[in-house]
């Protein structure tokens, strides 16, 4: 299970009932937390969201809209004596301005906090059922996005097959795992005569905010969703290319690049009350495209 719940989907002003950029990925193990804009907390706590089952975090980028909401994030959970791990990955001077804040404000925390800096594009998370990658977007300062993969899950033993081959219960994990038998007598089954296929892994990208740059396609290629930032209509890609950021029709065209299975356009410029506009210009590129809907959970499927 993979899904998206979007808390903030605004830009840098809070307007029109829209917050900055702030999302939670869900799996079967874990809550991880996707920037933290100004209201983070408030949005959690509006659409019930457990920051308790939150063990990682990661910033994109040290522009106010995406860690505002940090800070008093964290003393939040000092607050209610949290005492799990947490891990924040994030661009290396966020450290700086958080050790100030703690030491300024004589925090004490009741929980261990570990501070994993973004660099080269690579591996941040090896969990037992996904995997999150760094990679890096093109914004006016250093920005990364963040790539979550579920692990590939394991093949289903057909009991009825694999007692009539022979195979033998204690060998069921390796037929899980993709392997062959061969018994004592040299006979050979193969994995797919008593194996059903694995369920579909997923996969969920998120851009973060960048300007127009083709080689994120090839990055995202495949994913079943794909979150990306569509501050300005197309009438502004002028003014989107001066600011590094995106239109709504450059988002469609990543995603029709990559292959993604479904678009999210988020980011809006708070300049845009209406957001329609949006959805139907990407529509015209990239038909599976929804625009970012605050307290709307997207399953990847």
């Amino acid at each position: 299970m993979l899904a998206v719940t979007i808390l903030g989907n605004n830009s840098a002003l809070p307007m029109h009932d829209r917050h900055p950029t702030s999302q939670v990925i869900t799996t079967e193990d874990h809550l991880f937390l996707v920037d933290c804009g100004e209201g983070t907390q408030i949005q959690m706590n509006r659409y019930k969201i457990r920051r308790s089952r939150i063990n990682h975090i990661f910033i994109s980028h040290l522009h106010g809209d995406h860690y505002f909401g940090l800070p008093g994030l964290l003393n939040s959970f000092n607050l209610t004596s949290r005492t799990e791990p947490l891990h924040i990955y994030a661009p290396a001077p966020l450290k700086e301005i958080l050790d100030l804040q703690f030491k300024v404000g004589e925090a004490h925390l009741s929980y261990s906090l570990h501070f994993h800096p973004l660099g080269e594009p690579g591996l941040l998370v090896d969990e037992r059922k996904i995997t999150v990658h760094s990679f890096k977007v093109r914004h006016r300062i250093p920005c990364w996005g963040f790539l979550f993969r579920e692990k590939p899950k394991p093949r289903k033993v057909d009991p009825d097959k694999a007692v009539k081959a022979g195979v033998p219960t204690s060998f069921y994990p390796h037929l899980k795992e993709g392997e062959d038998y061969t018994s004592s007598e040299g006979i050979l089954t193969k994995n797919e005569e008593v194996t059903k296929p694995s369920p579909p892994s997923y996969s969920y990208a998120y851009t973060a905010d960048t300007s127009y740059d083709e080689s994120i396609a090839e990055i995202v290629k495949g994913c079943g969703l794909l979150y990306h930032e569509a501050t300005y209509l197309d009438e502004m890609r002028e003014r989107a290319r001066e600011r590094f950021h995106s239109t709504a029709k450059e988002a469609a065209t990543i995603a029709k690049t990559a292959g993604v299975k479904k678009l999210i356009l988020g980011h809006f410029s708070s300049k845009y009350e209406e957001l329609d506009a949006f959805r139907q210009e990407a529509e015209l590129v990239f038909p599976e495209v929804e625009l970012a809907k605050e307290g709307v959970t997207y399953v990847i499927r």
